[in-house]
């Protein structure tokens, strides 16, 4: 048996973490092949392995991910893949050489092709690729590979057995998940694990995309699927763009490390990083799980198995009425019945108004415009959509604007937006013209019969420009300035990202326009302990009073009930604090009937 294969099936082992972000972190763009600097800069590479090293892993993964043909080429590279493959071996094994312990070198290895590539390349050619590449780590004698974010099942399967036809080195196959539980391609973690468990592989997992909380679903849906051992990587929550293209990631080694040890309770045996993660997150993780063995699991199979409208929101604000309103999203798919049957429900409860929030998810769904749209022409209701400006030209926004002010809307809110998680890197391929406040400007200029290039238009349009601000931002000063640059651009209300207390929002509503400007305060009942502290925690720009964790935390299964009654307690401010509010309840009929009644 393979000494890696005894010691994966003896213990608990701790892999490395990013190495990419890692990279990024020295001064190296994500955009260029970060593979090539094992050969123009071997140095920092080596200096990455030595710290996670001295963090106490027992697995340094070779910096090859992305170092095949097709990924390579289409970050520019024109180097060989495999002198850049071998020159990450090499390097690696000297690191091994100097630990004086027991070390694995893990060949890392991508998916052939980005998402992006993806339909416009062969799955014979991503075999070719992937064959190359496995071909140069197995002659540099990696003692075992990871073949890792893999977010479409049939890509993962393919590289396994392209593996099994050329090497009898151990492999652990991870698949990435997206938020909603399942890869992009739509598959869940019991048909990853069915699908991996038939194949020769000597464990499987999950890396990448998510952060520490949802990776412990999948982790522990996966163990209940599978005799294998189970692998867990996550990322270090969400990234936050910092200056032009530069991310950075905020979880601390201890709430990593406190995850670190619920996957194994949940069935895995080996324990890495990927996005974001660095020796500190590591060291913190080897130590939590010291002398820990997998828990034992159950397995299951692995068989495949109205009332009248009165008015839109410009018009309710103007006569200084109280705006009710309900957060909702497009449900994925593509079909809008859903989402207007449940808009229809929430109607006969007296909601006035719906914010159309997007969905963050990479499955097909309708845009917030297209949901506003039709909620405005089935139920005659004046939704506020949400445009956000990733991926788009300013002529595309321009041109989507003019049309739905031509179908009847009226009232938008200005986003900058993310692109869904879709793997290695995330939120970094997004592509932003302009950002809300360029958003908020175009839209304040077509009301005035100008377009983006300051023509004159055939006419004015009259839409009502709103924008949201984020009384939990981490730095109450740099927000305060930027909603004023979107009210000096022709924001002409407010809406909050959900808040968890009021004095911050007291202050911040105090110097915004010297409260001229209508703020409507959003709402969002917390379900449970684990989720607010993955808000906490994981998702950037949140903040959740201390106070507020403790009590869910020891409501233990009644915090929901805790949750909505903090919630509730909120909201019966508002009226006082506010113009409005949105209550966002994800549907939850109960709930938003509870915050209402406190209203």
């Amino acid at each position: 048996m393979n000494d890696f294969v005894t010691a994966l099936n003896g213990a608990v082992l701790v892999c490395d973490g990013a190495m990419g972000t890692m990279l990024h972190a020295a001064g190296n763009s994500l955009d260029r092949a970060l593979p090539e600097l094992n050969i123009s800069n071997a140095e920092l590479v080596s200096t990455i392995h030595e710290s996670y090293l001295s963090a106490g892993v027992d697995i340094i993964q070779t910096n090859t991910f992305g170092a095949s043909k097709l990924r390579l080429a289409e970050q520019g590279s024109t180097g060989s893949v495999r002198d850049i493959n071998l020159a990450g071996v090499r390097i690696a094994r000297e690191a091994q050489a100097k630990a004086g312990r027991r070390v694995f070198v893990a060949g890392s290895v991508s998916p052939a092709v980005t998402a992006h590539q993806r339909p416009q390349v062969s799955a014979a050619q991503r075999v070719a690729a992937v064959r190359e590449q496995v071909s140069a780590l197995a002659e540099g004698g990696v003692d075992l590979l990871i073949l890792e974010t893999f977010g479409y099942l049939d890509e993962l399967a393919e590289a396994v057995t392209v593996v099994a036809e050329i090497t009898g080195t151990p492999v652990i196959a991870q698949a990435t998940f997206t938020p909603d539980g399942c890869t992009l391609g739509g598959e869940t973690p019991h048909e990853v694990a069915t699908v991996l468990s038939q194949l020769r592989v000597a464990a499987l997992g999950t890396n990448c995309t998510l952060g520490p909380q949802h990776t412990l679903t999948v982790t522990a849906e996966l163990a209940r699927h599978t005799v294998l051992p189970v692998s867990a990587q996550p990322n270090a929550g969400l990234p936050r763009r910092v200056h032009g293209r530069r991310f950075e990631y905020h979880i601390d080694g201890d709430y990593f490390a406190r995850y670190a040890r619920r996957y194994v309770e949940a069935g895995a045996s080996l324990i890495g990083g990927c996005c974001g993660t660095t020796p500190t997150h590591l060291r913190a993780a080897a130590a939590q799980i010291a002398a820990l063995r997998p828990a034992p699991q159950p397995r299951r199979s692995t068989t495949p198995a109205a009332p009248a409208d009165q008015g839109g929101l410009a018009e309710r604000l103007a006569a200084g009425r109280f705006v009710v309103a309900a957060e909702i999203a497009p449900p994925p798919g593509g079909a809008g019945d859903e989402a207007v049957d449940a808009a229809a429900a929430l109607r006969e409860l007296g909601i006035e108004e719906f914010l159309v929030s997007p969905r963050q998810s990479a499955r097909a769904h309708l845009s917030s415009v297209n949901l506003a749209l039709q909620l405005r022409q089935r139920l005659g209701s004046d939704a506020i959509a949400t445009v956000t400006t990733w991926d788009k030209t300013i002529m595309a926004l321009q041109a989507d604007l003019l049309g739905a002010h031509a179908l009847g809307m009226r009232t938008v809110v200005c986003a900058t937006g993310n692109p869904p998680l879709r793997g290695d890197y995330p939120n970094v391929d997004g592509i932003w013209e302009v950002d809300s406040v360029g958003l908020v400007e175009l839209l304040a200029g077509l009301n005035q019969g100008r377009d983006s290039d300051g023509l004159s238009l055939a006419t004015k349009t009259s839409f009502h420009i709103g924008a949201r601000f984020n009384p939990g931002a981490p730095d109450i000063a740099a927000e305060l300035a930027r909603t004023q640059a979107k009210l000096r651009a022709g924001a002409q209300f407010l809406i909050t990202r959900p808040v968890y207390e009021l004095d911050t929002f007291r202050r911040m509503a105090a110097e915004l326009a010297d409260g001229q400007v209508p703020v409507l305060l959003a709402v969002a009942p917390l379900r449970s302990f684990d989720e607010a502290e993955f808000l906490a925690h994981e998702v950037p720009g949140v903040t959740i009073p201390e106070a507020t964790l403790r009590a869910l935390e020891q409501a233990g299964d009644g915090a929901a009930g805790v949750g909505l009654d903090l919630a509730a307690g909120l909201a019966s401010q508002a009226r006082s604090l506010a113009q409005g509010v949105v209550l966002a309840c994800d549907g939850d009929i109960v709930a938003l009937e509870r915050l209402r009644q406190a209203l």
